[in-house]
């Protein structure tokens, strides 16, 4: 054959191979990616030709999903009681990519889950019915955090200390969902609750970690009796009152000026909230076992998924001796998110042992066969020991019974908590956070809260724990604990 008739042979025999090969890269990679693309329509009309699955709270959908008119997206995501339930819900949008538990569960919801193919589904490639999410939120104390926190800005996490079950998940400001699920006015929507000061769409609970102040004390309190500092919570400490700050001359001195803060016991540091206390505790353990003991707690934490990704609570590191005081008293970079401060109160009342928190009970198919129980499958670990523990609830029932959070008595129901109000803006010049974090038991129930009240109509002088935080934890506890 001639030379030239040869090389023309083999480089057309080349542009062939070429030609497959681009071929099939853009129909197997270059395809895919074209599918995946957010901003394929295809995508939308699929996932929105049929009726989502729902997410479930007692036993009762609080979705839904409605016909739409005059859209090539046959169908729109609602609602039931929108504002109440968006910090566990989030939303499903026509425009914007689902949160909380829409986007989690995005796949089971649309259909696209491979857990719920059939052999049927796999061979004609149909999209299967879709599942269903059950939740572990009980919506009397759901409902009881929302309507206890009102017009104020704040967030309250209710949780079962024996199971780990999360009961109320609530961030006010609220939002409704529904508002941002149809395409045609979601762009207004968002454009309005972006802008807004308040921030409706951060998930306060989960998402928004603030200083503890004072409620960090019972960490503190528990790294002092476990590492052996204090050999019962009714020993009287070295903390001199007031307390100069190591290395500076900085004097922490206590809200409370007529308190017995001298010396005085965690039971009694405790109850009256005495800063020199556990500035001087912290000190006295050091930043690294305190740091320790945080984390066993789960500040640090940058992997908490409940299963929303909770942010990371902090307890921060390579700190002087004086900022290392200040975190005994949860200011300088201790932050914490309201999640955090319930799985402290969760584990103290537990006898020392945190059961994994999460708001998802089980998911389903479309039958309801269970496809997973997260129930089953918690992570029980030992915080502090039993003894510790049983020391910190009766130190907490006296700050109940005697101290700063009288406000979250409830009659036959054994209570323990903790106050805290927390500095806020440089040199204090924003109104502080109130917090509050407590237990409830009765001989047959048990529940942990953390609730913070991060702005509300009351004065300055009026912020606190005991006043603004836990009337909110009390009306929770009674929601959970009545019978």
């Amino acid at each position: 054959m001639n030379k030239t008739i040869r090389r023309a042979s083999v480089f057309t025999l080349l542009l062939v191979f070429a030609l497959l090969i681009r071929a099939t890269w853009v129909q197997f990679y270059d395809g895919q990616a074209l599918a995946d693309d957010k901003d394929n329509r295809r995508n939308a009309i699929e996932t929105y030709a049929d009726p989502l699955g729902n997410i479930i709270v007692a036993g009762e959908a609080i979705t839904g999903s409605a016909r739409t008119k005059g859209s090539d997206l046959d169908y729109k995501r609602t609602y039931t009681d929108g504002k109440l339930y968006a910090a566990v819900t989030g939303y499903a949008s026509q425009s914007y990519a689902p949160t909380q538990l829409e986007g989690i569960y995005q796949n089971l919801l649309d259909g696209t889950d491979t857990q719920l193919k059939t052999a049927m589904d796999t061979v004609t490639g149909k999209r299967a019915s879709p599942g269903n999410v059950i939740t572990t939120i009980d919506p009397d104390v759901q409902k009881a955090a929302y309507d206890a926190l009102g017009d104020k800005k704040g967030a309250a996490v209710a949780i079962d200390p024996k199971t780990g079950r999360i009961l109320a998940v609530v961030s006010t400001p609220s939002y409704d969902p529904s508002s941002l699920t149809d395409a045609n006015t979601a762009g207004s929507a968002w454009t309005k609750l972006t802008k807004d000061a308040d921030k409706p769409l951060t998930n306060r609970a989960l998402r928004q970690p603030l200083a503890p102040g004072s409620t960090f004390k019972l960490v503190v309190a528990a790294a002092a009796l476990e590492d052996g500092l204090y050999a019962s919570v009714d020993k009287a400490t070295d903390s001199p009152d007031p307390y100069t700050l190591p290395g500076t001359t900085t004097v922490l001195r206590n809200e409370n000026r007529s308190a017995p803060c001298e010396n005085a016991s965690i039971r009694t540091a405790l109850r009256y909230s005495c800063n020199n206390v556990f500035a001087k505790m912290a000190v006295d353990l050091g930043q690294d076992k305190l740091r320790a003991t945080a984390e066993k707690f789960g500040f640090n934490d940058t992997k908490q998924d409940v299963p929303v990704r909770a942010y990371a609570s902090v307890y921060p590191s390579d700190m002087d001796r004086s900022s290392t005081a200040l975190t005994g008293i949860g200011q300088f970079d201790v932050t914490a998110t309201p999640l955090q401060m319930a799985m402290v109160s969760a584990a103290i009342a537990n006898g020392g042992k945190l059961v994994s928190p999460h708001m998802v009970s089980q998911t389903t198919d479309s039958g309801g066969d269970v496809l997973k129980n997260y129930d089953d499958s918690t992570e029980t670990r030992e915080i502090v020991s039993s003894s510790t523990a049983e020391q910190l609830q009766s130190a907490m029932q006296t700050v109940v019974e005697k101290g700063t959070g009288t406000n979250a008595l409830i009659d036959g129901v054994t209570v323990g908590g903790k106050t805290g109000t927390a500095q806020n803006g440089e040199n204090n010049s924003k109104a502080p956070y109130a917090w509050f974090t407590s237990y409830g038991k009765t001989d047959a129930k048990e529940v942990a809260v953390a609730v913070v009240v991060e702005q509300s109509d009351a004065a300055r002088s009026e912020v606190s724990g005991n006043g603004l935080a836990a009337p909110v934890a009390k009306a929770m506890m009674q929601a959970a604990l009545k019978n």
